[in-house]
């Protein structure tokens, strides 16, 4: 480790601690009046591998985790390092079955803080005696002291054939995380949501295409986090699975599923073309987008939305209604949800869908020829991240370009940024690029630490016409997808 520890961030800084900035997964950051995109605030030194998750901001520091099993701390006012701590070996790519993580395979879901402990959850694949394992590591935001670690592989599960990819989220005190196949489906694998106490206790499995000779069933959501409602009920996507025959048993992949805290399906949504999106790997691959009428988007790789009641999700075939063609290519990763509109996260460049519920209703507001990775919403621009990329600030009510700035390379296509503590961050290749955030006038002051827990739906955004409907943050939990054996105390708060 490295570096000095973080100080607690002075009074009216934000923070972004989960996958787009709140458990709900909304994407939306309030109070922030422009962004300067003219130069940037700071470009940190390279770090010590490649950076998939989003960057995550708190107590006056940005948070980020390497491919290479590192996790940084850096100021969040120079881009400093405050300290680092590598956790263990990673993965060589070369060991793998198949994939497309090089060199090296460590942390790629976006890490969570659970701000009322002051402790950073991250997966790490690591290199243990030659052999591949996942484990959940607690560090301590102010110093990187590794707090706790548990290895998450799931009993009888090949670890070379698994890919920890979700973000993590935190619900009901444990921490939640999804696992799928690396990119080729090589081996054999099964999807997974995992719940593991942030204090410790066995974990609580749920997995995809559970039966006798199924198999796959993703839950990767091009990186984004499990959703967590009001309720404290879990919302993911799930990939193709193995069966491919209407004639056979459903296998409860190609969906939205909704579980309880504790991993039990209390409702699922799967399209009746089931069987032959699981045949061309046309996954469910953004995760589920909470709108605040009582009802869900959904859409993945065959480019169309459906609209479900939450109440009652559908089951087979039971969407209230679809919207084909929303995208040109491929969609993964976490929407970007406004009030009644969703922003898709799709490759050629982000598309606005607007829900009407009476009678339900989809339809394209606009689609965007720029960006393409997950979008959020942040002094009036939708920013995303290209391919190329480049970083543009869409207007919300057109999609056109209002803004623009080079990031350089960057590691994967699903790169997302974040807002927190007067700054957008933005995950470089293998450093962090951030740019000046002002608040807006009279922005109520933000803690440094998350609200008390929640269950009650709050308006965190206005503006024109639209209003930005989110959960609050549920406090005081985590949850992983894929994760066995026990805790093993570093040391306890």
């Amino acid at each position: 480790m490295t570096g000095s520890p973080v100080r607690a961030a002075a009074a009216g800084t934000t923070s972004w601690t989960v996958y787009h900035g709140y458990p709900a997964g909304s994407g939306v950051a309030s109070g922030v009046a422009a962004i300067d995109t003219s130069a940037r605030a700071w470009t940190s030194a390279p770090l010590d591998g490649r950076l998939y998750g989003e960057p995550l901001v708190a107590f006056g520091a940005v948070f980020v985790a390497t491919e290479n099993n590192t996790v940084y701390a850096l100021a969040s006012r120079n881009g400093a390092v405050l300290w680092s701590r590598h956790i263990a070996a990673p993965v060589p790519a070369s060991a793998l079955p198949c994939g497309d993580i090089t060199p090296t395979v460590g942390v790629t879901g976006t890490p969570v803080i659970d701000p009322t402990r002051h402790e950073i959850f991250v997966v790490a694949d690591e290199q243990i005696g030659g052999r591949s394992t996942h484990v959940l590591v607690g560090l301590d935001t102010s110093t990187g002291a590794i707090e706790r670690t548990q290895p998450v592989d799931p009993p009888g599960a090949d670890p070379v054939a698994l890919l920890q990819r979700t973000g993590l989220t935190v619900d009901a005190g444990r921490v939640v995380f999804g696992m799928g196949g690396n990119f080729g489906d090589c081996g054999t694998y099964r999807g997974r949501v995992v719940a593991v106490g942030e204090t410790g206790g066995a974990p609580t499995i749920f997995t995809v295409d559970a039966a006798t000779g199924q198999s796959q069933g993703a839950v990767w959501m091009g990186g984004a986090a499990p959703v967590v409602d009001g309720r404290g009920n879990i919302w993911v996507a799930v990939g193709n699975g193995s069966v491919t025959s209407a004639a056979q048993r459903y296998d409860g992949s190609d969906a939205a599923l909704e579980l309880t805290p504790s991993l039990q399906r209390v409702g699922f949504f799967a399209p009746t073309s089931w069987p032959s999106d699981n045949a061309h790997d046309r996954d469910m691959s953004v995760a589920p987008a909470l709108v605040g009428d009582g009802q869900v988007v959904l859409a993945g790789k065959a480019g169309i939305a459906y609209l479900l009641n939450r109440a009652r999700p559908g089951g087979i075939g039971g969407q209230q209604t679809r919207l084909a063609a929303v995208c040109a290519a491929d969609i993964d990763g976490g929407a970007l949800v406004i009030g009644m509109t969703v922003v898709l996260p799709c490759l050629s460049g982000p598309a606005a869908v607007r829900v009407t519920p009476r009678p339900p209703r989809l339809g394209v507001v606009w689609r965007a020829q720029l960006g393409g990775g997950p979008p959020i919403l942040a002094a009036g621009r939708v920013w995303t991240i290209g391919q190329d990329g480049v970083l543009v600030g869409l207007d919300p009510g057109s999609g056109a370009l209002r803004q623009r700035a080079s990031l350089g390379a960057v590691a994967n296509h699903f790169p997302t940024p974040a807002v927190g503590d007067g700054l957008l961050v933005a995950a470089a290749n293998d450093r962090v690029i951030a740019f000046h955030a002002t608040a807006a006038p009279g922005a109520p002051a933000a803690p440094a630490t998350a609200a008390p827990s929640t269950r009650t739906p709050t308006v965190i955004a206005r503006g024109g016409s639209s209003s930005a409907l989110v959960w609050g943050a549920v406090g005081g939990a985590v949850i992983a997808l894929a994760a066995i054996g026990t805790f093993a105390l570093r040391r306890r708060r």
